[in-house]
């Protein structure tokens, strides 16, 4: 399986709109009442916050990518040549 990069903003947006599917199923199934405007603050709150998230993310990533040395040696089937 080939592995991909971690994207925390994803997971934040993930949880957050999870988290409204969770209040609206409370709702629907009696367990509590919930105004139809309450979970407005909720995803764009959610939103906003992944998408702060997401671009300290891209930051911190750049960062490391710039202070990374590149690999220039030869590997040995390069080096037979």
């Amino acid at each position: 399986m080939l592995r991909h990069e971690f994207q925390p903003g994803k997971l934040v947006a993930g949880f957050f709109l999870a988290l409204a599917g969770v209040i609206f199923a409370g709702d629907a199934g009696g367990l509590w009442e919930t105004p139809w405007f309450a979970v407005i603050p909720v995803v764009t709150g959610g939103l906003c916050l992944a998408g702060a998230v997401g671009v300290v993310s891209r930051a911190v990533r750049r960062r490391r990518a710039v202070a990374r040395p590149t690999d220039t040696a030869q590997t040995p089937l390069d080096a037979s040549h």
